[in-house]
């Protein structure tokens, strides 16, 4: 799940197809519908994403009581209107009514706090819970942003591999030279540099010890002469999420694939290639392209069916997109990475998203 910031966005305004009444105003390269007329090309508004929880006046303000996703109704959320994709919601509200919007989105304020919206974090369910402690030493995990909303991440004609995303839930183990220790954590414990404690009913310890994760992270660490190394997993079968790729997490057949990894050697942190240094050693998620970036191909990559299984058993979330040769990104301010996210997959019915 990538970061929340409710952002001034200067946009460009598109004829909706299937509506008279109804337009699509673009912010990067997702596409939200608006009332026709309400905006025009150029000018600068707010932009609310998915994932992001409003508040009730807000809602109302913006004429959405009952219309958004979630329980209390309040969750930003991907939805076909008239036939067209609309990715979060395009607003100017009344709270900002005094502030230079288009100076806003030139400087990349975020407006989250003072608009009072927060991100969604999805429950967790009890096998995906459990008791935590302080792991200070444990190696993180980062967000990865939407090419869509960052479409700048890498330029045209640049290398790139696209690895497919699962749909399932991410586990953290760092392996620590020395003393072997071995932490194993969730992403949204890892964030807070937790991880926990082992047991056998949980999930990722389940796919650690299953999968032999913390053996194979051990022989990586000796080869390569490093401190600590990070193996970063989804773990994905029933049970897990509604997306099952014919696997059960719920027994000894849970899935679990490698996504990254990364390793403190001479005490700098650097990401690796998984199909280079864990290839034969656990199951890494599936690799459908290498070569030059282009964001339609990406696109289309992006939709289709899982190769996870070999049977195409449903729909594919996505892919995630890395250059061929790990980089800075100046425009994440971290990492060169980034993921797209099939429009089947947003809008499906009876979705899970635990994290």
């Amino acid at each position: 799940m990538s970061t929340l910031r409710v952002t001034a966005e200067v946009l460009t305004v598109h004829e909706h197809p299937n509506a008279d009444t109804l337009e699509l105003a673009q912010v990067g390269l997702y596409r939200a519908v608006v009332a026709k007329g309400a905006y025009r090309t150029g000018e600068a508004a707010v932009y609310i994403p998915e994932q992001a929880v409003l508040p009730a006046a807000l809602i109302e303000e913006l004429g959405l009581t009952g219309r958004l996703a979630g329980g209390e109704a309040n969750r930003v959320k991907a939805v076909r209107l008239r036939g067209e994709l609309s990715q979060g919601i395009v607003c100017r509200p009344k709270a900002l009514a005094d502030v230079d919007l288009a100076r806003a989105a030139a400087e990349g304020t975020d407006f989250a706090r003072r608009l009072g919206v927060t991100k969604w974090v999805p429950p967790i369910p009890p096998t995906m819970n459990g008791d935590v402690e302080a792991a200070p030493d444990l190696l993180p995990w980062v967000d990865i942003e939407n090419v869509q909303r960052r479409p700048d991440i890498f330029t045209p004609g640049e290398p790139v591999v696209l690895t497919e995303k699962l749909h399932g839930s991410a586990c953290l183990l760092t392996y620590t030279a020395g003393e072997g220790r071995v932490h194993v954590s969730s992403k949204g414990f890892g964030a807070k540099s937790l991880a926990l404690r082992e047991d056998p009913r949980n999930l990722y310890w389940r796919a650690v010890r299953g999968h032999g994760v913390a053996e194979a992270a051990a022989r990586l660490c000796e080869r390569l002469g490093a401190t600590r190394v990070g193996v970063f997993g989804e773990v994905y079968g029933a049970g897990v999420q509604d997306l099952t790729y014919g696997a059960d997490g719920r027994r000894e057949s849970l899935g679990y694939a490698v996504f990254d990894v990364s390793a403190e050697v001479d005490g700098a942190v650097r990401w690796l290639d998984p199909a280079e240094v864990l290839e034969g050693e656990l199951p890494l998620v599936p690799k459908l392209f290498a070569g030059p970036y282009d964001i339609e191909r990406v696109l289309e990559f992006a939709s289709g069916r899982e190769t996870v299984s070999g049977r195409g058993l449903h729909l594919r979330e996505g892919v995630v997109i890395r250059p061929a040769t790990e980089r800075y990104s100046p425009v994440t301010g971290g990492r060169a990475i980034a993921k797209a996210v099939s429009p089947a997959y947003l809008t499906r019915k009876g979705g899970t998203e635990f994290e």
